[in-house]
């Protein structure tokens, strides 16, 4: 779709073209975001291998591939960045999301862990009704680690800028108008999984993932336009939705590439030396075995 062109004629017009400006803002987002329910990207339910209302468009295992934990850095930027938006932790919807998708068994790596113990040692003082079964060696392995991560999130003005712009003295003119351009927002978000071998420290698995939304509350409360309605979803979305569909669709790409996975090779061995060597330093292993 080509950008309109706005002129003087009339308001009636001018709202006509801003109605067209806002299309191209709505294309862009109903192309990237997923889910995009009243509910976001992540919904329902997970019990063992059974899921209820799970998203249609989460990737998902025939096959489970392992145990594994979600471990978020909270000393990390985009943690901090997360508590200005009032947004909690992202470990549990991303567990609830691993889960729905049969790919790995989620063990308990968190705050639980506390209450896991505390169990353990009224076991060890002896205050337990016999037959408790809380002994040792009960507890299962996280082969895998998956740690999650924010690069970028932000509320822009997007289409409203342009809307500025295409509008141009009018714009200024019409304090209604550039209200209005003002008043529609671009959410983005752009997410790192990763996914390390707890037995090796070896990282097996990154992916990147994406999304936003345009919000056009001020443009359909101002006007009462018909295509505000069409908005609608998008206009009580909070930037937590945007982060987690930017979650949803890592976790996509991520399943996608470690359901073909195939292990690295270094001639020689992993961490023996490697086939890179230094000048006047020691030969590394695999070039001794040439």
């Amino acid at each position: 779709m080509k950008t309109p062109r706005c002129n003087r004629q009339s308001s009636a017009n001018i709202l006509r073209c801003i109605a067209a400006l806002a299309a191209l803002g709505i294309g862009a987002a109903t192309a990237q975001e997923i889910g995009g329910g009243s509910k976001g990207a992540v919904t329902g339910a997970a019990g063992g291998a059974t899921s209820e209302g799970a998203n249609s468009t989460l990737e998902h295992c025939d096959q489970t591939l392992g145990t594994i934990g979600v471990v978020e850095d909270q000393n990390a930027g985009w943690y901090r960045t997360l508590q200005s938006y009032k947004l909690g932790s992202t470990v549990p919807v991303l567990r609830m999301m691993i889960q729905q998708s049969n790919c790995f068994v989620v063990v308990e790596r968190g705050a639980a862990m506390q209450n896991m113990n505390v169990e353990r040692q009224l076991q060890r003082s002896g205050e337990m009704r016999a037959g408790s079964n809380f002994g040792a060696g009960q507890m299962v392995a996280a082969d895998y680690t998956m740690s999650p991560s924010i690069q970028f999130s932000q509320n822009t003005g997007g289409v409203g800028g342009g809307l500025a712009g295409a509008l141009g003295g009018l714009s200024r003119s019409l304090g209604a108008i550039g209200a209005i351009a003002g008043g529609i927002k671009t959410n983005e978000a752009s997410t790192t999984l990763i996914m390390i071998d707890n037995r090796s420290g070896v990282q097996l698995a990154a992916a990147e993932g994406s999304a936003k939304n345009t919000d056009f509350a001020l443009f359909g409360a101002a006007y009462g336009w018909a295509g505000g309605g069409g908005a609608g979803g998008y206009t009580s979305t909070p930037e937590g939705k945007i982060i987690i569909a930017s979650f949803a669709d890592s976790y996509n790409q991520l399943v996608k590439v470690v359901r073909n996975y195939r292990a690295q090779t270094v001639k020689g061995g992993l961490g023996t030396g490697g086939a890179l060597g230094v000048q006047g330093g020691t030969t590394p292993a695999s070039q001794q075995q040439q």
